[in-house]
């Protein structure tokens, strides 16, 4: 039988105290009596107490009477039930999405109001966020929530600015592009493995409005590889590329060097399949859709990752992943959902 989502009571305690008499192990115990090992171990600190034997000599055991004496008060403390005690299926999705999903709490939200899943209970964003620092879930705790950014130190450093070869620059990006409103304007960005060790690398397109992504395992760091991505992409879209694809935004990366590549432009300029826009030197937040979608590949695939040994299999699951994720700022929909609707109104 599986795991159940419940509060020790005596009987459990007295129950644990006599096993731990008979020398029984923690999993063992936390079979027994159907719950998590985590469980166990924190009810046995919780009865902990230093006995003093016959000879003096000291030894540390568990009273299933201090135990509950313990929870008892603890309860006083903490005042009226909690909420998503009352529900118990609630309680097991959210495990689910955020430890084993990588959801945040925001995110389980809003996917179970866009799958308009109904539960007996119904949670705020406060007061889950709540839940998971007091403690509350077996499986969540505050190490599975994303990391928060940290404060960068900027110093006065004179660098020598460098631009890929005959790029625009994003100054002569129309400025209607940066009002999001328009579907097919893309940013592009690599993604490096672990220095020395992996050859291979992930090349990202982000599109601007509906933050759709792309990634591709590619074989090395170059120009090449970059422009391979872009004519597979054209080969999968045909005549319809144009209108999918009217804009990318890069870096001044080495390996975005090959305008004309990525552009396909003729000598004279013209018969362009897409048009490239060149960031400022050092202005990541140029890229900023790309900056934060990175952040999202990161929750899986951590720096220091040789992608050498990651499959396209695996490349295609993440992608997948970011593309279903709940949005906050579309009001729970789904990028996957709004790049459909986009696509629709294309073919």
């Amino acid at each position: 039988m599986g795991r159940i989502f419940k509060q020790l009571t005596i009987t459990d305690r007295r129950k644990i105290e006599k096993m731990l008499a008979e020398e029984m192990p923690a999993k063992y115990i936390a079979d027994k009596l159907r719950v998590n090992v985590s469980t166990v171990y924190r009810e046995l600190k919780r009865g902990r107490y230093v006995h003093r034997n016959s000879d003096w000599t000291e030894e540390v055991r568990y009273s299933a009477d201090i135990a509950e004496g313990r929870y008892q008060e603890n309860l006083k403390a903490k005042g009226p039930a909690l909420k998503i005690g009352k529900d118990i299926a609630l309680a097991n999705y959210i495990e689910e999405k955020i430890a084993d999903e990588g959801y945040s709490p925001e995110a389980v939200l809003l996917d179970i109001k866009r799958q308009q899943m109904e539960f007996s209970v119904t949670l705020t964003k406060p007061t889950l966020y709540k839940y998971i620092y007091d403690g509350i879930f077996l499986r969540v705790s505050s190490d599975n929530l994303v990391i928060k950014r940290k404060k960068k130190r900027y110093h006065k450093i004179k660098r020598k600015p460098k631009r890929a070869a005959a790029g625009t620059s994003i100054e002569k990006r129309p400025d209607d592009i940066d009002s999001r409103e328009e579907f097919g304007h893309w940013e592009m960005d690599s993604v490096l493995g672990k220095r020395g060790k992996s050859k291979n690398a992930l090349v990202v397109l982000t599109e601007r409005k509906t933050r759709h992504e792309k990634i591709f395992k590619v074989k090395d760091h170059t120009a090449e590889s970059v422009v391979k991505c872009i004519n597979s992409l054209e080969r999968k879209w045909g005549k319809l590329f144009p209108k999918i694809f009217k804009t990318i935004t890069v870096d001044n990366g080495t390996e975005f060097s090959d305008c004309k590549g990525i552009e396909k432009t003729d000598d004279n300029g013209k018969n362009g399949r897409t048009k490239v826009y060149y960031c400022h030197p050092y202005c990541s937040a140029e890229r900023g859709s790309n900056e934060n979608q990175n952040r999202m590949i990161r929750r899986h695939i951590p720096k220091g990752t040789n992608f050498d040994k990651k499959s396209k299999k695996e490349i295609q699951k993440i992608e997948d992943w970011i593309n279903n994720y709940p949005r906050p700022m579309f009001g729970g929909k789904s990028s996957q959902d709004l790049y459909n609707e986009e696509i629709k109104k294309i073919i």
